[in-house]
């Protein structure tokens, strides 16, 4: 799961992951206790320091390859100033060209979906998008 957090201005938070380098959404594993939203909060707090509030899913994005499926939820941002942790290198606000440019597609396409209106579903190859016909 993964919280595309977007201010006023229409940036959003990403982190540079310190174990492969790549720009994503904060996000990660659902504890068995939580319920989505808790998740959310959880790892978009322990990736940026940033507190949010969940708005609404934006997306299911499913890797084939590896079979793992995850929820994308829009959410705004509440208290905290964004700051590396141990799990990201950087964390900075991109605009939406800065998240085209730095992102692999299969997450890209994630944070844009996410400042869209609807609820996407979509399957990649965990780089590619693959497309339905």
């Amino acid at each position: 799961m993964a919280g595309v957090v977007v201010r006023a201005d229409g940036r959003v938070l990403v982190v540079q992951r310190r174990d492969n380098g790549h720009w994503e959404p904060p996000g990660g594993v659902l504890e068995l206790a939580e319920t989505f939203e808790e998740g959310v909060r959880r790892e978009v707090a322990e990736e940026t320091g940033v507190l949010v509030e969940v708005e609404r899913l934006t997306g299911v994005y499913k890797n084939l390859p590896r079979g793992i499926v995850a929820l994308v939820f829009r959410c705004r941002p509440d208290a905290g100033s964004p700051t590396a942790t141990d799990e990201s290198r950087r964390v900075a606000w991109f605009d939406p060209d800065e998240v085209r440019q730095h992102m692999a597609p299969a997450y890209a396409v994630r944070v844009l979906d996410a400042l869209g209106g609807g609820v996407a579903a979509r399957a990649h190859d965990g780089v590619n998008m693959i497309i339905s016909t």
